[in-house]
């Protein structure tokens, strides 16, 4: 039997339906588009648009939902700037407001994934399983939030760790003309991060599709695909996608620094990861920041580019940082990389990055055309963190280094006069050259810290003056072998601690041991001691 109807149960039945009714008021504002071209749509009223606000347009041709990035508030219009398919949207398209800054999607699952600055896969992999989202703009973390660059990130690259060391947090450059092996430092130091504990972003900008996928070859072919995110915006690619690329690289990397291995928030007992990002290259990010922002009509300077052309860079490379241990001490270093024409560091966008960065590798075309590979030209490239980055040991070997090579190419230009040298002049040009040589370094041969201070300590020692300047790499390959084979333990002690009197007079003597054997083998190799055999024969 039914329940009888009484104002009771009336009553009861209407506050149980008015406790289970869910509402939502729909706060969009919706207007149209009033211009639009060249990717970049200017849009009637929107009164409540934000700043970097995520619009919403609908193509009238195919029905499908274009995104939109608002750049210019204007009292009658806002100037946005289109993604994806911009050639749908016509004048009189609608668009709407969302209410949220523009994000994409990050999570662990694009470890190892190719993907759009959208966020979005283009490997044909299928999709990301992504767990959360974040904005492609955020606020860089306050001096509070951050501590000192106190950890080393090594490159493998002997010139680099042992002159201009990066350290986790650290915004270190790498500049020169085209084509002076600019890329070849930075993936390299990628490849170095195998098993380091180190999740690392490559974003390609403006580069060829063909480059990115000869990149993605190189870091799967050599184990590092596995720990790595490529974020590629194409040349062929519009500018507003090139423009976003390297923030929402540092977005994919905020998501490893501010979070634990669990996917949970860092805090002093769930540590934050460490992540390297490379920028390749912002020279071409400020080119379509150009390109966009002249239809946007804001008004050009210095070199065409907008006003604030540095502030875009600035508030890119500040979310580089090492945050303090109570927020997980997890750290985002960033390696952005600007092509010169000619050698010209003085122009508006090398300026305006050095005077951003802690740092430049300055890599140089005479040296490069010379065979010195990396070509890093010691006189101008620094590091601004030093040796708070460097192992004890790799002070200690390194410390007189640069000052040796300065003296070494300044004394070059004397040599040239065809003067007669005192003897401490020719040992100096001796030493130098020899030092010089020990710095060549073929790409995807990485030297571990051992390595590289035991073969530092040989040149300090004088081990090398005498030999011939085409024996040096041999000599430095073959005692690297005899060492890590032969004095395993020593080599443990000397990646620790720094050199002391007992471990010196043991890594000398292991050296000197090496020595007189190559020189052995060189003579008994030699065309003078076949002859002599064949003699007596």
């Amino acid at each position: 039997m039914s329940e009888a109807i009484s104002a009771e149960n009336i009553e009861r039945v209407l506050e149980q339906r008015l406790f289970e009714l869910t509402a939502t008021v729909d706060t969009q504002e919706v207007s149209h588009v009033a211009e639009v071209g060249d990717g970049i749509a200017h849009v009637a009223g929107l009164k409540s648009a934000m700043a970097g606000e995520l619009l919403e347009f609908t193509s009238s041709i195919t029905g499908k939902t274009v995104y939109g990035l608002a750049q210019n508030l204007d009292r009658d219009e806002v100037g946005a700037v289109l993604f994806g398919d911009v050639d749908t949207i016509k004048e009189g398209d609608p668009c709407r407001t969302t209410g949220r800054v523009m994000d994409i999607p990050v999570g662990r699952g694009m470890l190892g994934r190719v993907v759009n600055p959208l966020g979005q896969p283009i490997d044909g992999k299928g999709s990301i399983g992504a767990t959360s989202r974040r904005p492609i703009e955020f606020k860089a973390p306050g001096v509070i939030q951050r501590q000192p660059v106190c950890e080393p990130v090594q490159t493998g690259l002997l010139a680099i760790d042992s002159m201009v060391p990066i350290g986790r947090g650290q915004r270190e450059l790498i500049i020169g003309d085209r084509k002076t092996g600019k890329t070849a430092i930075a993936i390299d130091a990628i490849l170095n991060q195998r098993g380091k504990g180190v999740t690392c972003v490559y974003v390609a900008i403006g580069q060829k599709a063909s480059t990115v996928a000869a990149i993605r070859e190189t870091l799967a072919q050599h184990g590092a695909l596995d720990y790595t995110v490529i974020v590629s915006a194409t040349a062929a690619e519009s500018a507003p996608l090139q423009y976003i690329a390297p923030m929402a690289g540092a977005a994919i990397g905020e998501y490893f620094m501010y979070n634990g291995a669990d996917g949970k928030p860092a805090s002093a007992s769930n540590p934050g990861g460490h992540v390297l990002v490379v920028y390749d290259d912002l020279s071409k990010q400020a080119v379509a920041y150009r390109q966009m922002s002249l239809p946007l009509r804001r008004p050009p300077g210095r070199e065409a580019y907008p006003g604030d052309i540095f502030y875009l860079h600035s508030r890119l490379l500040e979310r580089a940082c090492k945050l303090s241990d109570e927020l997980g001490g997890g750290s985002l270093t960033a390696l952005p990389i600007i092509e010169t024409q000619d050698g010209d560091v003085s122009a508006y966008i090398p300026t305006n990055v050095i005077s951003i960065t802690d740092g430049q590798i300055f890599l140089q075309s005479e040296l490069f055309f010379q065979g010195q590979r990396p070509a890093v030209d010691v006189g101008i490239s620094v590091s601004r963190v030093g040796g708070s980055a460097q192992t004890k040991a790799m002070k200690q070997v390194a410390g007189n280094l640069r000052l040796d090579l300065a003296s070494y190419r300044e004394l070059q230009g004397f040599t040239q006069f065809g003067s007669d040298l005192d003897a401490a002049t020719q040992h100096q040009l001796t030493h130098g050259s020899r030092m010089t040589e020990l710095l060549k370094q073929p790409r995807f041969h990485a030297l571990t810290v051992a390595d590289q201070v035991s073969v530092l300590y040989a040149g300090n020692q004088g081990f090398l003056d005498d030999l011939e300047i085409e024996d040096v790499v041999p000599f430095r390959n073959g005692l690297l072998e005899y060492l890590n084979g032969a004095y395993g333990k020593l080599m443990e002690r000397i990646g620790d601690t720094k050199i002391g009197d007992d471990l010196a007079d043991r890594l000398g003597q292991a050296i000197a041991d090496y020595k007189n054997e190559f020189l052995a083998n060189k003579v008994a190799e030699s065309p003078e001691a076949s002859s002599e055999e064949t003699e007596e024969n």
